[in-house]
């Protein structure tokens, strides 16, 4: 049985180096997905991120950074450049993905399903800015939709739960 978020495993993914992957690889695990930017003023987030990460990474639990010039062109730099940022500001250990569009016409496929399965707040699909997040359980099911601004470390109990 095929079903819409099922799919999500499904969807291509480049990875920030630029080799072939698809969320298939973390089947099993409890995934929050970021939409990241290198020059936001949410930039700070990776620290709350990374330390989500070294946290529950052990337990199953995965973040996976899709960097995005969308939203006040504050991602403009190459992948080498923010791997390199993201390496010497925030120490970040969770996978990089390609710099990927989460709006629009030329939204990756992720984008579009993850909107499809958890809209915003106010109801509206469309990614509002940098840092909205998705949690996604073990058995690929959108979880739970988070605004920019939610602090990561306020995605705990949630986590924990999913986590099980």
């Amino acid at each position: 049985m095929t079903t819409a978020t099922s799919s999500l495993y499904d969807i291509p993914l480049e990875t920030i180096t630029g080799s072939r992957q698809t969320l298939a690889d973390y089947a099993g695990k409890v995934l929050l997905v970021v939409n990241t930017a290198s020059a936001c003023g949410l930039t700070p987030q990776y620290d709350g991120l990374e330390s989500l990460q070294r946290q529950y990474g052990e337990r199953g639990f995965t973040v996976l950074g899709f960097p995005s010039n969308q939203f006040g062109a504050q991602e403009p730099g190459s992948a080498a450049e923010i791997v390199a940022f993201c390496s010497s500001r925030y120490d970040v250990s969770f996978p990089l993905f390609a710099k990927t569009d989460v709006n629009g016409p030329a939204a990756h496929p992720l984008y579009v399903e993850l909107k499809r399965a958890k809209a915003g707040a106010d109801g509206n699909a469309d990614i509002k800015w940098n840092f909205a997040k998705f949690l996604i359980g073990r058995d690929g099911q959108v979880l739970a939709r988070y605004e920019p601004k939610t602090a990561p470390d306020a995605l705990v109990g949630d986590i924990e739960g999913a986590l099980g």
